[in-house]
């Protein structure tokens, strides 16, 4: 459970903090100390008690003792977000959704993490980061069962956008009332929000007060059929930052038998092109290999068709970035997900990469599905 927001719980923010730069500048700061060598990194709880050598860390630890050696991530370099600042990661969403799979993941790649961090406490954790010498990339969780969540959360996040040198990204985590029955019933935990009653309950209650919070979000990812594999290249896959005046594409093929994928802005439906599964060299094939391009292409209808969506989605997009929004799920749906969707996004990704004011990505949901 959250810890109640209070002196000492921002107190505990800061020795862990302070502990894991320590952590990071080596066995040189460890000496200072004197402590061995540096320990293993972790996930930080503001429900854990601080043992004595953090607290001894936050009474002699020093921004001139540490220097300004910074530690690198595993995937990310220096955790920069270029010219938007540090990265910090806000999570948040559904119970059952992944968010301790999706903090497990940023932190093996370089973040410091907290979870269930009081939402009051978020600034002074903001603050820390961006001292001299302060955390590099940052990534916290924070949880529906706060009771302060939607009435401080909108304030809060809006006080870190206007923040110099900080890049917050707020990443919403969802999935389908079928999908968080089933993992609530494979665990055979309760939900969080509905003791005594059932999960789908507490499912319901939860979607409708997130609302307002899912609206507010810079990334919405629907983990429903994802694997803890598939949900960690999501995360290596996000930008470390909200971007700074450009809209990040996701052109996103998909399979309409394997349903709609929750996270589209626009959805465009493929399914009246040449079928390539109907040809028995290219059935076992995919949408990303040549003769299956070639195969589409040589159609009349597949060229008008994709002379008319570039033209639709060049239209649309600047005023997408007028009205401030930082990004696009395009989503491309054929049958089965594997042969005409994928060559349409792939297409899409090639128009489009060229242009300074986006950043294109292309994602295959159902590629290597039956």
């Amino acid at each position: 459970m959250p810890v109640a927001p209070g002196r000492n719980t921002a107190i505990l923010v800061e020795v862990a903090a302070r502990n894991q730069l320590l952590r990071a500048r080596g066995h040189h700061a460890a000496r200072l100390l004197g402590r061995g060598p540096r320990s293993r990194r972790r996930t930080v709880s503001p429900g854990r008690k601080a043992p004595d050598g953090q607290k001894r860390a936050r009474q002699t630890g020093s921004a001139s003792r540490r220097g300004r050696t910074g530690r690198r991530g595993e995937a990310g370099g220096r955790g920069r977000a270029g010219a938007g600042g540090r990265p910090f990661v806000v999570l948040t969403g559904l119970s059952g959704a992944g968010k301790s799979h999706a903090i497990r993941a940023l932190e093996d790649l370089g973040y410091f993490c907290v979870d269930n961090l009081p939402t009051t406490l978020i600034p002074t954790l903001a603050r820390i980061a961006l001292r001299d010498g302060g955390l590099e990339k940052v990534a916290i969780v924070v949880d529906v069962r706060e009771k302060n969540l939607l009435s401080a959360f909108p304030r809060v996040f809006h006080k870190l956008r206007t923040m110099r040198g900080l890049s917050p990204l707020l990443i919403f985590l969802e999935a389908s009332n079928a999908a968080l029955v089933r993992r609530f019933s494979e665990t055979r935990r309760p939900h969080p929000l509905a003791p005594g009653r059932s999960a789908s309950e507490g499912i319901r209650d939860e979607r409708a007060r997130l609302i307002p919070i899912r609206k507010m979000a810079d990334a919405i990812v629907d983990t429903s059929d994802m694997t803890v594999h598939e949900l960690r290249q999501v995360f290596m896959r996000l930008p470390r930052g909200r971007p700074k005046g450009r809209l990040v594409v996701t052109m996103l093929s998909f399979g309409y038998k394997h349903g709609l994928p929750v996270d589209a802005d626009l959805v465009f439906d493929v399914r009246c092109l040449p079928n390539p599964h109907f040809v028995p060299t290219l059935r076992h094939r995919t949408g990303r290999d040549r003769a299956v391009t070639l195969f589409m292409e040589r159609d009349a209808s597949t060229r008008e068709f994709m002379e008319r969506l570039e033209a639709y989605l060049r239209f649309v997009m600047p005023h997408y970035v007028a009205e401030g929004k930082s990004y696009l799920t395009v989503a491309i749906g054929c049958t089965g997900g594997r042969h005409r969707s994928v060559m349409i996004a792939e297409r899409l990704k090639r128009a489009f990469a060229g242009n300074g004011a986006l950043a294109v990505r292309v994602r295959h949901r159902d590629i290597g599905r039956a």
